[in-house]
């Protein structure tokens, strides 16, 4: 095997693998656990959705974010019933747009952009971390003013 490559069966600890300084892109579906994860770990994406909210999730990481190319799949999937098909050279292709060229190097940049933005973001004093903070504060108000009753 020549040292390259790994297969993992059952359950990965996806965001270590996604963290490893060799992973150069991530084909995801676009659920937004595995979304959120990429964007934290600042890794290109090849998008594949297939039904619910992974479209929305698709524009973001594609469209908004330009961290992420499109294989193509513009339909809901049930089960692999009535949905677009996707062939090899559809993969091969948008493969090669993340993880190769100038357009692949800008997307890379963008992801590390995006991943320090998420984590100052989490990092205390951060957005999330004052939101959050705030939230349960106000929480508590209101649940002392309902004691206080």
């Amino acid at each position: 095997m020549d040292g390259k490559g790994l297969i993992i069966r059952g359950w990965a600890p996806q965001l270590l693998i996604l963290d490893h300084e060799s992973i150069g892109g991530f084909v995801t579906h676009c659920g937004w656990n595995s979304t959120l994860e990429s964007i934290s770990a600042g890794v290109p994406m090849v998008t594949w959705p297939m039904f619910a909210d992974q479209f929305y999730n698709e524009n973001l990481v594609v469209q908004v974010l330009g961290i992420g190319a499109s294989i193509g799949s513009k339909s809901f999937a049930m089960f692999g019933e009535g949905a677009d098909l996707v062939n090899r050279d559809d993969i091969d292709k948008v493969v090669r747009r993340v993880m190769a060229g100038e357009e692949a190097e800008v997307m890379r940049r963008r992801a590390k952009v995006i991943r320090e933005m998420a984590r100052k973001a989490v990092a205390e004093g951060g957005s999330s971390d004052s939101d959050l903070t705030s939230l349960i504060e106000e929480l508590m108000q209101h649940k002392a003013a309902r004691e206080y009753k």
